[in-house]
């Protein structure tokens, strides 16, 4: 069965029992817990919360999931993925272990027709509820196992959501592996389907088991996760999720450009490699399509450790050339159909593995020089601290170290590298959990006020001013009952006028009056969705939950805000009307007067014509039009969606003329003259891919104008010249002074020659060589550096050159020397009489000190040590 029957009888099976198709959300979560999306339910946990309520109480979908936990897996089992799709049916609040149990066993055997015979269960170790349903649908006692949390207790790996699960597994055979079930080996026993019986709220801890349950959700709910992969490479006949029609292309693809064929799944490097390879290969296509791109930290972290990873792995098969590009674009053709998205940023995806790719060639020529050094120095063993800085500041692979030193006779300190990574692991866990939970615990209060008083009402978009009450007030550890002069604190509102921040707009400030108090809105967040929380300063008064207020949005601001709104949309769409539709969103910032807007590409933009564009489009004031839309009714349209930013099921569109139509949740101006004009103060790299174009709007583009020009007024009267003859006259000034920098240039150049030429003909003949040993007033330290190097030259390299000067109120020292000598050990000594230190490498070095009144002794010192160097016969 073909991967795309495999979805749609999945997706049949369900909607006859009343499920509706939920689209797969993007790699890029909305939840802030998240670092990718790594299961199916991770879109409706709100849903399980109990924050919002679905539309339906039946939902199903097939989910987009990237998970990195099992990494050092892939390639060495025949199951484990990086990237895989993840067929899902959920219940909120409706059927529970009963219909769940029946429905799965029904679909695998009577829809998949897997053989009931080799399908066991696994339950958790209390749930006798769930063994008695699996035995009255026809699974035999002999066949079900109880494991505990580890294996069959549910959670995402941070506080949420979770339960007890059940899992159904298939036997593979004993070429698989051991007999005994799924408790003895996962290979044999290959886990397809996961029940996720999804009761509880776990809190805060590490591990799949180290966590307290802290209660009951409001309501029982179902969770379910089968993996189309592994489904996959069963019902074709194949060993591994590799050889699947899900990846097959790709993976004979990398044997194609390695030269040699797959071995099977015989534990052998090629076997492992090829499997790597093919299967990062996807994943990074995936995530790149869905906007991560590499960086140093984050998710953007993530994708380049698969890169480099594949990267890697390629080279160790022979394959010398890219193969990144090549192999995303296998990955495009054969599941761009079932995943749009992945033709549409197809061109995005070549540019960004191509110089991702590139750019780790360079790391490792450059992680290799230093590597080189390293073996250079070491007797037997290359100190782990050192192979970790290759790996954490260059990024250099760990197994190349240790080859490279194995080649060379040499060992690596494993175990101090293997403690140092821990440690900067656990220091990063640290700090994540810390996070996580002054999130979690910030999102607990918010849940709690949902709970008690409802969503708020947001009446921003046709008014700023609101009549309102104050429902809570949130300090930094909690809820308080009141709050009075300087504090600052958060506050819910029962209506708000004020916009949260979101899909890159700031919030909304102003002011709150109630009878007693006058509050200043600070800042205007999204707690939860629905939920606006003020961010306020109590300027006099005090204030208390219950308290009537009239809440007012700083209009102008509002107004500047919405300016720079709609300018950023005209800019999107006509960058990719310049560009190409690659060049498409990936993050932004609109403030009052002020946008900044990051977007896909790979070289410097002339923004010059992009501004024109924007500027002319808005003058031609283009209708703002706003509308409201299923999600599905807007794409039919051609409305844009960003990635990565959260929509639900119905949608609010802006349009701006027949240019730009993308889904928004943001205010704009009424026309499109009113968001100009647009001046573009900016653009630069911020990343592999990656540009940004910071662009000022309405009065504070008129006003960037207005200091421009009296700074060309300015100019022009220094220059005595009207200002639009003003550029050529300082042209001209500047090619003036240049040249009489470069004449000056030639005559110091020439002193400095007559200053080698006169210390040259001073030389002191010695056996061995000859010597220049001499203080040399009013040069600086590079003027010194030269006249040694000619006097070197002049002479000849055998031959030693000490000179000394005082700069600056310090001594500085000079040494210069033939072949085969370390000058610096020739400053050593006198580097001491002046009071510093000596530095450089080879044939040249510098001293200095705080004493230039003992520049003659530090000479005659250096003098004595260079006449018993040349005394050796090592310049002769």
């Amino acid at each position: 069965m073909r991967s795309s029957d495999i979805r749609s009888t999945f997706l049949d099976f369900f909607r006859k029992r009343d499920h509706r198709v939920v689209p797969s959300s993007p790699l890029i979560p909305s939840d802030p817990t998240l670092l990718l999306t790594n299961a199916g339910m991770n879109q409706f946990k709100p849903y399980f919360l109990g924050e919002t309520t679905p539309e339906h109480s039946r939902l199903m979908s097939v989910q987009k999931c990237a998970r990195t936990s099992d990494i050092e897996n892939v390639g060495r089992t025949t199951r484990h993925s990086t990237f895989f799709e993840m067929l899902g049916n959920f219940s909120f609040g409706d059927y529970f272990k009963a219909e769940a149990i029946s429905w799965a066993w029904d679909l695998f055997v009577r829809h998949y027709n897997l053989d009931p015979e080799r399908i066991w269960v696994t339950v958790y170790l209390d749930d006798d509820e769930a063994e008695r349903l699996w035995r009255r649908v026809g699974v035999p006692s002999e066949r079900i196992q109880r494991l505990g949390m580890e294996d069959n207790y549910w959670s995402m790996g941070v506080p949420g959501p979770c339960g007890p699960s059940s899992e159904l597994h298939y036997d593979r055979g004993p070429s698989f592996g051991r007999e005994g079930g799924p408790a003895v080996d996962g290979e044999r026993y290959q886990e397809l389907w996961n029940l996720v019986f999804m009761q509880n709220l776990r809190g805060e801890g590490s591990g799949k088991g180290g966590y307290p349950i802290l209660g009951e959700l409001p309501a029982r709910n179902i969770d379910t996760g089968l993996g189309l992969d592994r489904l996959a490479a069963i019902l074709q006949d194949v060993d591994t999720v590799c050889e699947t029609d899900l990846l097959a292309p790709t993976f004979r693809l990398v044997q194609e450009m390695a030269g040699r064929p797959y071995p099977g799944r015989d534990g052998s490097d090629d076997s492992t490699s090829i499997r790597i390879v093919a299967e990062h290969s996807r994943s990074i296509a995936f995530l790149i399509a869905d906007g991560v791109l590499p960086s140093r930290d984050g998710r953007g972290y993530v994708l380049r450790r698969l890169m480099r990873r594949a990267i890697r792995h390629a080279r160790r098969l022979g394959v010398d050339d890219l193969v990144l590009p090549a192999l995303t674009t296998s990955v495009i053709d054969n599941l761009g159909e079932t995943w749009p998205e992945l033709t549409q940023q197809s061109g995005l995806i070549r540019q960004v593995v191509t110089a991702e790719e590139e750019s780790f060639e360079r790391t490792l020529r450059q992680g290799s020089q230093i590597l080189e050094s390293a073996i250079g120095r070491a007797t037997s063993t290359i100190p782990g601290r050192t192979a970790f800085e290759l790996h954490d500041t260059y990024g250099f692979p760990i197994d190349l170290t240790i080859d490279a030193a194995r080649s060379a006779g040499l060992t690596v300190d494993e175990n101090e590298f293997a403690e140092l990574l821990e440690e900067q692991r656990r220091q990063a866990q640290q700090a994540a959990r810390g996070r996580k939970g002054d999130a979690v615990a910030r999102q607990d209060t918010y849940r709690q006020l949902i709970a008690e008083h409802g969503l708020s009402t947001f009446v921003g978009y046709s008014a700023t001013t609101a009549e309102t009450k104050i429902l809570s007030l949130i300090g930094p550890n909690g809820r308080v009952r009141s709050a009075s002069q300087g504090e600052e604190i958060e506050l819910i509102l029962t209506r708000t006028p004020f916009y949260a921040e979101s899909g890159g707009q700031v919030g909304d400030t102003g002011t709150l009056q109630t009878s007693s108090a006058t509050l200043h809105v600070l800042d205007t967040q999204l707690g939860l969705d629905g939920l606006h929380v003020h961010t306020v300063r109590i300027l006099d008064g005090e204030v208390r939950p219950g308290d009537e207020a009239e809440a007012t949005v700083n209009a102008d601001r509002r107004s500047a805000t919405a300016r720079s709104h709609s300018a950023t949309h005209v800019l999107h769409a006509m960058l990719r009307r310049l560009l190409g539709d690659h060049a498409a969103q990936r993050g932004s910032r609109v403030e009052p007067g002020r946008l900044r807007f990051d977007f896909a590409h790979f070289s410097p933009v002339d923004t010059a014509p992009v501004q024109t564009l924007v500027n002319d489009y808005l003058l031609d004031d283009p209708d703002v039009r706003v509308w409201e839309a299923s999600r599905a009714e807007a794409e039919a349209a051609g409305a844009f969606a960003l990635f990565g930013e959260k929509y639900g099921d119905d949608v609010r569109i802006v349009d701006i003329g027949d240019a730009s139509r993308e889904l928004c949740g943001g205010t704009h101006v009424g026309h499109g003259s009113q968001a100009g004009p647009v001046h573009i103060v900016g653009e630069q790299s911020i990343g592999t891919g990656l540009r940004r174009i910071d662009a000022l709007t309405g009065a504070d583009a008129l006003r960037h104008y207005d200091h421009q020009r009296d700074l060309l007024r300015e100019l022009a009267a220094l220059l005595h010249v009207s200002p639009d003859q003003a550029p050529a006259r300082l042209r001209q000034r500047l090619e003036t002074l240049a040249e009489t920098q470069r004449a000056l240039e030639t005559m110091h150049r020439a002193e400095l020659d007559a200053h080698a030429e006169r210390l040259a003909s001073l030389a002191e003949s010695l056996p061995g060589g000859w010597l220049v040993a001499q203080i040399v007033p009013d040069l600086t330290s590079a003027d010194l550096r030269t006249v040694a190097t000619t006097i070197l030259t002049r002479r000849g390299p055998r031959g030693i050159v000490v000179l000394g000067t005082e700069s600056s109120g310090k001594a500085a020292l000079v040494a210069a020397t033939g072949p085969g000598v370390q000058a610096r050990d020739l400053l050593t000594s006198a580097a001491r009489e002046v009071g510093g230190g000596a530095g450089g490498k080879g044939p040249i070095a510098n001293a200095g000190g705080r004493h230039p009144e003992n520049l003659p002794a530090a000479i005659r010192t250096a003098a004595a040590d260079a006449r018993a160097l040349l005394a050796t016969g090592i310049l002769s």
